[in-house]
């Protein structure tokens, strides 16, 4: 009984948090009017991450609160792309990115085999969508268009999964990767915040 509540606080946490999750840094980017230090490359990636996590588990046919919070992570990951599209001045490429989204993700279901090698490279491809974004801190040194709360509730949403997936589904692929995804959004989490105006060290 006591697993049972902890998992359902853990499911319904996770599902609370990742509704507003990227709001903070919606707010950010639409004060600023800026992009400055919020990597594109990043988003893209973390995008592609969410679509390949998020068919893979309804492919297996896995309960539907181990992965609800994905759709409405790629909901607000597409505002948060067209934000940045448009104080960039390139909203035309939206059309480029929905083609290429939608493409892809109508052609990873097509063959288990297809699915199962998608699953296999999302940890690189999500891991790869945060060391872009770090590597866009240290170049910029400046946080200030970075949410440093959203990136911490999708640490502790990843702690949240960890547990979730080992009590539900024990899916190693799935559990290494929440693991990786901790570690790294803890880390982008920590660089923003060191790199916020207020908290730089005075020369």
């Amino acid at each position: 009984m006591e697993r049972d509540a902890l998992l359902q606080v853990a499911n319904f946490s996770t599902l609370f948090a990742c509704m507003v999750l990227k709001f903070p840094q919606i707010l950010v980017l639409m004060r600023a009017r800026s992009t400055a230090g919020v990597s594109l490359n990043s988003l893209v990636l973390e995008l592609a991450g969410f679509i390949v996590f998020v068919s893979y588990q309804m492919y297996y046919d896995y309960p539907p609160p181990t992965y609800l919070e994905y759709p409405i992570l790629i909901a607000q990951d597409v505002i948060l792309l067209l934000l940045i599209l448009h104080y960039n001045g390139n909203m035309k490429q939206s059309i480029f990115y929905a083609a290429v989204f939608i493409g892809g993700w109508k052609l990873l279901t097509v063959e288990k085999r297809v699915i199962d090698l998608a699953m296999s490279l999302c940890t690189f491809i999500s891991a790869s969508s945060k060391l872009a974004q770090l590597q866009c801190l240290w170049a910029t040194k400046d946080s200030s268009r970075v949410s440093a709360l959203s990136w911490g509730l999708a640490t502790y949403t990843c702690l949240a999964r960890i547990y979730t997936t080992v009590v539900m589904t024990g899916d190693v692929q799935v559990l290494v990767r929440f693991v990786a995804m901790t570690i790294l959004n803890f880390w982008v989490t920590a660089t923003a915040m060191y790199y916020k105006p207020s908290a730089k060290k005075k020369d």
